[in-house]
């Protein structure tokens, strides 16, 4: 096994997070998405992001290699959540989310950030800065689109006129 990734898949299963707070069907945001599979109060803890801890430069190589779901977490390593055993890998952007990313050292948890109604579909943004954002065109939906999966920092520079 490469040296500069840590394996977790003969340890670990879809949280319980994920079986009692999330169901993976088809999104009308995107693809596959996440949804509610119960009510989630303001605050709730959804899921843990869960995958491979990386080095930064495994991170930049699976990147280069059109690999979405990496977090960049602080130090020496990055998270790769493209693993069969992360469901919350599912969880579409929004430019108006119900969630939010919240970064424990190696840790990501989904929070979410205002109460949520079972069935409804999960989302947060997930803060690309402004490298290449033309190629992250946003497809949420929400009354405030921006346009582009950028985080809110970028929102004003990005902004596409609505028609």
């Amino acid at each position: 096994m490469n040296s500069s990734v840590t394996d977790f898949s003969a340890t670990h299963s879809p949280t319980t997070e994920a079986t009692e707070n999330v169901l993976v069907r088809q999104s009308v945001i995107h693809g596959t998405g996440a949804f509610a599979r119960r009510d989630l109060p303001k605050g709730r803890r959804v899921i843990e992001y869960v995958g491979e801890i990386i080095s930064k430069a495994e991170s930049v190589r699976r990147i280069t290699a059109d690999n979405e779901f990496i977090f960049t977490l602080e130090g020496d390593v990055d998270l790769d959540g493209k693993v069969a055993w992360n469901p919350a890998r599912f969880i579409n952007h929004s430019c108006a989310p119900n969630c939010e990313a919240e970064v424990d050292g190696q840790v990501v948890w989904i929070i979410a950030l205002r109460d949520i109604q079972a069935g409804e579909e999960l989302s947060f943004n997930y803060g690309y800065d402004l490298t290449d954002f033309h190629e992250h065109p946003c497809r949420c939906s929400a009354e405030s689109c921006v346009g582009y999966m950028v985080a809110e920092e970028h929102f004003e520079q990005v902004r596409r006129p609505r028609t």
